[in-house]
């Protein structure tokens, strides 16, 4: 038992944030139930090769459905009518236009968790606009504060929209709306637009804004960049050791590591003296490498890390004694999260290809053989 066996999860195949939520809740024990539309020649070989490798598919089984055909349409609604979440990753109005929008789907099925994820939400003037995640944190705010001083917003990666902001966001939703179904209470809808959840993000620079405590001019600010105590330094070797030493104690201790406690350095938050503290640290950080500053730095509370690759990650010891990462037919990714001490989550399976274990879900899901079969007849395709 995981902690949401039982729970059955139908998801309409997309890209990104939509597909990493729904693979939280398999990670979590969900039955997730794949609609793909069906493949067509071009794209059959890619998507075969290359499903080892898509993650976010992991633990997840496959059906093949033309939803723009009626009976493809009239087939997803008895998958739905089945189902306890409903994930789906369309422009606002798609659904709808298929025949299965929330309202015809919650009418067959009220106890219908109906999870929408998109970049700007259900409603407002952007809400049918195109986007990518770079543009919902740029709406959002948060982009603003990511870069160097003097320099232009950095992309981090895709993963305050797509993934923190967005996949996250969804998975909290269905969560909560499942309590609330669990209670007693009716279906819901959830709304999860990738701007919102970037801006929940950045709550806490908001209350320091307030207080005036944050400046926005980035690469100027104690968690930006800006405090010499916060920051990357390179190392002889090339690579990168990470300083997070903000609090006083744990400063003083990250000084005496530098052999730089008695080196009449100005005081930590005079902000004058920053610069000075920064060429010290960079002139004390590149006389050794990565790994040299590791055993410097093994068993203290300085707050330095090694700035891994993603490559290197997987092998670091706290990871492997924690079993952090795994490898899932050949590729190494990260594994389940967060921890459930009484129900372990299991080890998933690669990504289905499109149909795979169709069958086995479909009878899973309390489809006869005669159901199975007319489900085919009108659209529905799968592998044994």
């Amino acid at each position: 038992m995981t902690v949401l066996s039982g729970i059955r999860v139908l998801e309409f195949e997309a890209i990104g944030p939509a597909p990493f939520g729904a693979m939280l809740l398999a990670d979590m024990g969900a039955d997730v139930l794949r609609i793909d539309r069906p493949a067509t020649p071009k794209d059959l070989g890619p998507k075969l090769s290359g499903r080892r490798v898509d993650i976010t598919g992991r633990g997840k089984r496959s059906v093949t459905l033309d939803l723009k055909h009626p009976e493809g349409a009239n087939a997803a609604l008895q998958l739905i009518r089945r189902a306890d979440v409903l994930v789906e990753g369309f422009r606002p109005g798609t659904m709808e236009r298929l025949g299965l929008g929330p309202e015809r789907a919650m009418a067959i099925n009220p106890k219908l968790v109906y999870a929408r994820m998109t970049g700007w939400g259900q409603s407002g003037p952007l809400a049918e606009r195109a986007g990518h995640d770079l543009n919902y944190i740029a709406l959002s705010g948060v982009l603003s504060g990511i870069g160097p001083n003097g320099g232009p917003p950095v992309p981090p990666l895709n993963l305050l929209g797509d993934y923190g902001g967005g996949g996250m966001l969804l998975a909290v939703g269905v969560l909560a709306a499942l309590l609330r179904v669990q209670r007693g209470g009716a279906g819901q809808v959830v709304d999860a637009a990738m701007s919102e959840g970037a801006a929940q993000l950045g709550s806490v620079i908001w209350g320091l804004l307030a207080t005036g405590n944050w400046q926005e001019k980035r690469g100027s600010n104690f968690l930006d960049g800006g405090a010499p105590w916060y920051d990357s330094y390179c190392t002889r070797d090339g690579h990168y050791m990470a300083v997070g030493a903000v609090e006083s104690r744990f400063y003083a201790e990250l000084l005496d590591r530098l052999g730089l406690a008695s080196a009449g350095l100005p005081a930590q938050h005079d902000r004058s003296g920053w610069p000075r503290l920064r060429e010290a640290f960079a002139t004390a950080f590149v006389q050794r490498t990565r790994d040299e500053w590791c055993m410097v730095f093994e068993g203290s509370d300085a707050c330095v890390a090694p700035v891994m690759t993603f490559s290197e990650a997987a092998g670091h010891p706290h990871h492997l004694a924690r079993g952090s990462f795994i490898e899932v037919d050949g590729v190494v990714q990260p594994g389940p999260a967060p921890r459930f001490l009484g129900t372990p989550s299991e080890l998933p399976h690669p990504a289905p290809g499109r149909g795979e274990f169709g069958a086995a879900a479909l009878s899973d899901w309390g489809f006869g053989r005669p159901e199975i079969e007319n489900l085919q007849s009108k659209g529905l395709a799968f592998q044994s």
